[in-house]
């Protein structure tokens, strides 16, 4: 089975099981509206939190790379201009 499969499953469980515990509360429509509310926003804070704490590691990692793979370009392009140069001393003699 895969992950993402047993990660659907997990989510459809957990979502039932809200969903079941929600109708059968005590506490009035109203009130439980509000806590749905409430905890709607949580979630919410803390996946946007989440996405935008991976997006600055994502951006970091890439700026990093993108450094590494300049200086790796730059580096071998003066190898390059060497072994031309000495080509071509090596074609006037």
């Amino acid at each position: 089975m895969s992950s993402g499969k047993v990660v659907l499953g997990l989510l459809a469980g957990i979502a039932t099981g809200a969903i079941a515990g929600l109708l059968l509360a005590p506490a009035k429509g109203e009130d439980t509206r509000k806590k749905i509310a409430k905890k709607s926003k949580n979630y919410e804070k803390k996946l946007e939190k989440k996405f935008s704490d991976n997006m600055n590691m994502a951006n970091k990692k890439f700026e990093k790379m993108k450094a590494e793979v300049t200086d790796f370009a730059k580096k071998n392009m003066q190898k390059a201009e060497q072994v031309k140069e000495q080509v071509t001393e090596q074609v006037k003699k």
